[in-house]
Parts: structure tokens; sequence; C-alpha cells
């Protein structure tokens, strides 16, 4: 990924804080036989002392976890809010249009597991953290027995170990602070969720920031 120097996040915790919000990504391999190959799921990131373990499942007549052979390398996506920034927005002049972003691709070698309790409890955690909030949550145990071992064996389940992160912030930190102001204040009078979503993302990211 190009990744100009004042866009580069080089802290890992920032990439994967990233990760845990906008946990649906895309996951490409390359097939010797049909090319590139992607697939779209949410993902759990697991952190561990060595660093961090994506884990997913995908639909086993997806043929895609054949490649998940652990040595297969393969690159995940994770996009967090973007939007349009307009020159309208800017305290200085001249400027063309833009498009503010944040982005992470994480490197690894995908395997994939027949391990029904791993695969259960992946399913589990995954299920746990969309719906802890809730005021009734569900929960996998709920399911009867026979029917949660047929489900089970209808997925298959994968662990990545992370072994490169990039990350990609493009926030406007080459403008200087009163054109980063003037965006963030135009995407807040956009009154969309998405140019909301930016704003607060770039707020947050941007304290302390100097072009």
């Amino acid at each position: 990924m190009y990744i100009p120097p004042a866009f580069k996040v080089s802290d890992a915790a920032a990439a994967f804080e990233l990760i845990d919000q906008y946990a649906f990504g895309t996951i490409i391999t390359s097939s010797p036989h049909s090319g590139l190959v992607a697939t779209h799921l949410p993902f759990l990131l697991k952190r561990v002392v060595s660093g961090a373990i994506l884990q997913g499942h995908v639909a086993r007549a997806n043929t895609h976890w054949r490649l998940f052979d652990g040595s297969t390398e393969a690159i995940v996506i994770f996009q967090g809010p973007h939007g349009y920034i307009s020159p309208r927005w800017y305290a200085t002049g001249p400027a063309v249009p833009t498009w503010n972003y944040a982005v992470v691709h994480l490197h690894g070698r995908p395997l994939a597991t027949d391990n029904r309790e791993l695969t259960a409890s992946i399913i589990a955690a995954l299920v746990q953290k969309y719906e802890s909030h809730r005021p009734h949550p569900y929960r996998t145990e709920e399911l009867p027995p026979d029917f949660a071992e047929q489900m089970v064996s209808r997925i298959v389940a994968f662990e990545m170990v992370v072994d490169r992160v990039e990350a990609k912030f493009k926030l406007g930190q080459n403008r200087s602070e009163e054109d980063r102001a003037g965006a963030i204040a135009g995407l807040i009078a956009e009154r969309s969720p998405a140019a909301e979503a930016l704003a607060t993302f770039m707020t947050k990211h941007l304290e302390g920031t100097k072009a």
C-alpha cells in the first residue's frame, strides 16, 4: 500500500483499535488456478504477547478456505470512516477536492481448522461481541445441541497470525490546522452518519498534530 509519511500510522494499537470498531473486512489470497480470491466477513482480533491473531470463519461451501493452508500468504483489508472533502471547507487556497479515509492492511498466512471446539469458541466470541450490549443478548448456548453441531459442520474456522501491519490514516495531516478544522466543520454540516463518523475520527486522531 502506498503510504506517504504524513499519513503513516506506526502505532499498531491505533490500527487494532480501528479493526475492533470496523471489523468487517476483506481477505484476499492468490490461487495458482483461479487467480485472486476475496471473501468479505466479520473478523475477531485477538491480542497475544507476540502481536495479534485474526479469527474468522467461512461457509464450508466457499472453497476459499482451501487456500488457508498456513503457507499461502493473504492480506486482510479493513476500512474505517471515509468521505469526500470539499476545497470550499479549507481556510487557504488554491486547493482541490480529496477523499479522507482510514485503512488497515494485515498480512499473514491463514490456517483453517476442523477443531470443533475452536470453531464453536470463535462463533461464540463473535456473537458475544455484537450481542453483549443488548438488553436480552442472544447466546449460542440457546441452540439445541444437535442443531448447533449441524451449523458448525457447515462452516470452516481459521486463524491468521499477523505478520505485518500497514495502516494509513489520510486525514489532512498535510494541511494547516485551520484547513483541518474547516474540513471537520464541513463534514459535521453535512449531517450524515458517514460524514459525522469521519469528523469524529479526524478530531480524535488529529489532536496535537501539526502540518
